[in-house]
């Protein structure tokens, strides 16, 4: 199979969790007969240093051209000042518009042999393994208008979702549930929010199409108390932009760590695939992020971007062994306790994976 990538390094540890995520590439495309065409363009603060846009249009032009996109992370504190058309973060979310990358995959489990690395009771976490479907080009993140009053002493923005928005990404949810275990929960705030009672009634006439598939609605507040109290419950939950961003982030103190969950964004043209974590610019430079969330990532991008469950699968057992045998990044450890650096970690993963073909 010839995959071609367009990769997009970033910033902060950006560039070493996209390096990490290659080398298991690699193998992997070694072990399957896979032939890899990828191809680095900035983005970010990267791309700001070079004096260009935060986007540049050869950028989205090559993002466009390629199969999948990889991206590393964006962010960088030294053009927080920019105005909000320049900033960074409006990149980010005009080359998610600019690939049509409607629903966002954010997959999170509870790792066997990490009990101790989350905050949660073990025996309240063990086989959680659940998929947050988030819808990424609608709500309060792009909807118009938006702005600051003239005089600063007030702000608006505009939640607003559509019909068809709504329909394609709950589309996209059930037939993954279809997959799982068959079960779809509805997150929203149909109590107090139009748009929630639109959403809610336009999953419900989704909902028929899949007959295995069953449906809950929740309320945004009660899904929160729930991830903490009983996580096992979820198997997909499906949520607005805004709900998913914050719920997703949650689910990453059920993993143990930001550093452990991967995304897939899926829609219209190519899908993009990064880590949920940022970029984390403290941390940068030092090789001690934790890159499982860039590879696992990768095993996304095998599985929706190519087919190859096979390949994917065969990704996330070399995690899971690696994790098994008691390898940590910092993030995992007790402060003091030995730990590998995110270039050990990558080359221990690797190292699994080759030795399992």
């Amino acid at each position: 199979m010839y995959i071609r990538l367009a990769v997009l390094p970033g910033d902060g540890i950006g560039p070493e969790v996209v390096a990490a995520a290659e080398r298991v590439l690699a193998v992997a495309a070694a072990r399957f007969d896979h032939q890899v065409d990828s191809r680095r363009w900035p983005i970010g603060g990267a791309a700001l240093r070079l004096d260009l846009p935060a986007l540049p249009h050869d950028t989205v032009q090559a993002c466009s051209d390629a199969r999948a996109v990889f991206l590393g992370a964006v962010g960088d504190p030294a053009f927080d000042d920019l105005p909000r058309e320049a900033r960074i973060e409006t990149a980010l979310l005009l080359l998610r518009e600019r690939l049509g990358v409607f629903a966002n995959l954010r997959p999170a489990r509870a790792w066997p042999g990490l009990e101790e690395s989350s905050p949660f009771k073990p025996e309240r976490i063990a086989g959680t393994n659940l998929l947050i479907v988030r819808e990424l080009l609608g709500g309060l993140y792009f909807g118009e208008p938006r702005g600051l009053d003239d005089d600063g002493a007030g702000a608006y923005n505009t939640l607003r979702y559509s019909e068809p928005e709504v329909a394609r990404v709950a589309d996209i949810a059930f037939t993954l549930a279809a997959g799982r275990r068959g079960r779809v929960t509805s997150v929203d705030k149909a109590n107090v929010l139009e748009t929630s009672q639109l959403w809610r009634r336009v999953v419900k006439e989704t909902a028929p199409r899949f007959p295995a598939v069953v449906l809950e609605h929740q309320y945004v507040d009660a899904c929160a108390m729930m991830l903490a109290l009983d996580p096992r419950h979820y198997d997909v939950i499906l949520t607005e932009n805004m709900f998913g961003d914050i719920l997703s982030d949650e689910a990453g103190a059920i993993a143990g760590s930001l550093g452990l969950l991967p995304s897939a964004s899926l829609g219209s043209g190519p899908a993009l695939y990064e880590p949920v974590h940022g970029s984390a610019p403290t941390l940068a430079g030092r090789d001690v992020a934790n890159p499982i969330g860039a590879i696992l990532s990768v095993a996304l991008m095998f599985r929706h971007s190519f087919q190859a469950e096979e390949e994917a699968a065969a990704i996330e057992h070399a995690v899971a062994d690696t994790l098994a045998s008691g390898a940590r990044t910092i993030d995992l450890v007790p402060s003091g306790s030995r730990s590998l650096t995110c270039s050990e970690m990558a080359r221990a993963i690797a190292d699994r994976l080759a030795q399992a073909s």
